[in-house]
């Protein structure tokens, strides 16, 4: 791909010193840390947790997907409320929810008890995931989110990589129900930070939530991860359970489109998706969510159970990986925002992703630990260059009173692809190692109930196993797990393709509060000149219908001049 230098627009005036965007910052940072760390604790523990807990390998995937779903479902909602209401507030509220879900998960007496207190947690972590980078928007303009973005990854990277670790520490040290509750002190520290430090203008609007869309968009999309969960376990896959599911699924997610379409204030804006940025990064997004929400699951599993390492063995050996994300995080969004350039590093990060994704599908239980750390690492740097970016290039490109849905809808996509993503990994897993177990016992004719469970689909103990039986599991294992990555490859791809195609535009100089509040003044001045019948302020003509002439149209079909409404009456309310 031809190189493209961008020209640096000149700074805005008034722009914030660097304290100025670091101390509200950091509470919002501290935010997502406790997310991250709240989520990714238990990571390394899950196998020992649905050990003892009497779980399945279905319910092993379900403790995780149940939090990606309503994480997933509740993100454009509170994407929505961003952009009608007092966005602090939603934070904090979030934060609340998301500790309270994660003590009530410390109490789980039985898997069934952890999924349902999973998912309150997720509607925590929706808020977070959606609102933290709408209020980077707030403070930061695109030119300079680029390096804050890095920090926002790396922020990320240590939690990913401390949680898993943190959590193996403390499983083995002081059982693994004290991993829930390690967010508290954090949480605590990150409300009264934000309290002191975030100063964000509330949008003062009337709060109207689509409550149908919402449901509907919910419904469908359990219901889709529902099938795939059970679909070739409990019932076949062309069964008439399994056609009814899927036309279920389709039926509803069809209703949502249309309510989206003709509701006041949709959770997700269709029109949003006639923005050429918008749906190509939604297309990357996907496949960047299977690879992150996937592949960080599954490794603790191949960790355990095809190499036989502790919980905070695990943690360890998955820092190659989060080294690379932490890396190429932190540089690339350096050098995005010294430079205005960020396209051929997102085209290289998509390619590092899908490199990635294929060498770690030829991994066994026997690979050499030095070629598995590469392969991790390679995908990590692949992930860092472009999960961040995609949402900063979305907030640069969509009309600023957008900025909350548009960023919401980048996750919410994001999201959907890792819990989609997760439901078939584990539903593949699932089958793949009782085939492989199956077979492996038939050719030594072992009784299968030596197995710990695991013909019907339970998690095996290794410590208990005879060796043939151990060395059996782990190779299944091992394989298992390299054949669920070889899976996401495809996506992987696709994400090239997207990512190359994304118009080449360069990163704006103000914040979205400053870009609002130039809306509001175009809108008087617009409206003075059409009662005078005069020119506009950047001294275009209108004709009789009031459109603009094609000349100032970008390559997204927006508005070419920066973030002017086309119509008078689509201004925000004034405050």
């Amino acid at each position: 791909m031809p190189s493209q230098t961008i020209e640096a627009p000149a700074p805005a005036e008034g722009a914030k010193t660097r304290r100025q965007v670091l101390v509200p910052l950091s509470g919002l940072l501290l935010g997502m840390f406790v997310a991250m760390l709240a989520s990714t604790v238990v990571s390394s523990s899950l196998p020992k947790i649905i050990s003892d807990l009497g779980g399945t390998q279905s319910g092993y995937t379900w403790v995780v997907t149940a939090t990606l779903l309503a994480t997933t479902v509740s993100t454009p909602i509170w994407g929505k409320l961003a952009d009608l209401t007092n966005r602090k507030r939603l934070i904090q509220l979030s934060l609340i929810i998301f500790v309270v879900g994660s003590g009530l998960a410390g109490l789980a007496q039985s898997t069934e008890m952890l999924i349902f207190f999973r998912v309150l947690q997720g509607l925590g972590a929706g808020g977070l995931t959606a609102l933290v980078q709408v209020a980077m928007a707030d403070i930061i303009p695109p030119r300079e989110r680029g390096r804050y973005m890095g920090l926002l990854g790396a922020v990320m990277a240590v939690a990913t990589v401390g949680g898993p670790l943190l959590g193996g520490v403390i499983t083995d040290s002081a059982g693994w129900r004290w991993n829930f509750y390690i967010a508290v002190p954090f949480a605590v520290a990150a409300l009264i930070v934000l309290q002191r430090t975030l100063h964000i203008p509330t949008q003062k609007r009337k709060v109207t939530i689509d409550y149908l869309g919402a449901a509907l968009i919910a419904a469908g999309v359990s219901l889709l991860l529902i099938w795939v969960t059970l679909a070739g376990n409990d019932f076949e896959w062309g069964s008439v359970q399994s056609i009814a599911m899927v036309v279920g699924a389709v039926l509803l997610l069809a209703a949502a489109v249309v309510t989206e379409l003709k509701v006041k204030e949709p959770i997700i804006p269709m029109t949003l998706f006639k923005n050429r940025t918008f749906w190509l990064a939604v297309i990357a997004s996907i496949s960047v969510g299977v690879a992150m929400f996937g592949t960080s699951i599954f490794l603790s599993q191949y960790m355990q159970l095809a190499r036989g390492k502790t919980p905070t063995e695990s943690g360890l050996l998955t820092i190659p990986m989060i080294a690379g994300v932490l890396v190429s995080s932190i540089v690339i969004g350096q050098v995005i925002s010294r430079t205005g350039i960020w396209k051929r590093y997102m085209v290289i990060g998509s390619v590092l992703l899908t490199i990635g994704l294929a060498l770690m599908g030829t991994i066994r239980y026997d690979t050499s630990f030095w070629l598995v750390f590469l392969y991790m690492f390679v995908m990590g740097s692949g992930v860092g260059m472009v999960m961040q970016n995609l949402v900063l290039i979305v907030q640069n490109a969509v009309d600023p009173r957008q900025i909350g849905v548009a960023s919401a809808s980048v996750a919410f996509f994001r999201s959907l692809g890792g819990t989609i993503g997760v439901a078939v990994m584990g539903a593949v897993l699932g089958n793949r190692i009782t085939s492989l177990i199956a077979d492996g016992l038939l050719k030594l004719g072992v009784d299968p109930s030596q197995t710990g469970g695991l013909e019907s689909g339970g998690i095996p103990d290794l410590t208990t196993l005879p060796a043939p039986i151990r060395t059996l599991v782990e190779s299944a294992y091992g394989e298992a797990v390299a054949d669920i990555f070889l899976l996401a490859v495809p996506l992987a791809l696709l994400s090239i393709v997207a990512i190359a195609l994304l118009p080449n535009r360069a990163l704006g100089t103000k914040t979205s509060q400053e870009q609002i509040a130039d809306l509001e003044q175009t809108v008087v001045n617009v409206s003075a000149a059409e009662i005078a019948g005069e020119s506009t302020e950047n001294g275009e003509r209108r004709d009789g219908t009031g459109r603009l002439g094609g000349a100032d149209r970008d390559d997204d079909g927006q508005d070419a001049r920066p973030h002017a409404p086309r119509h008078a009456e689509e201004a925000p309310e004034r405050r």
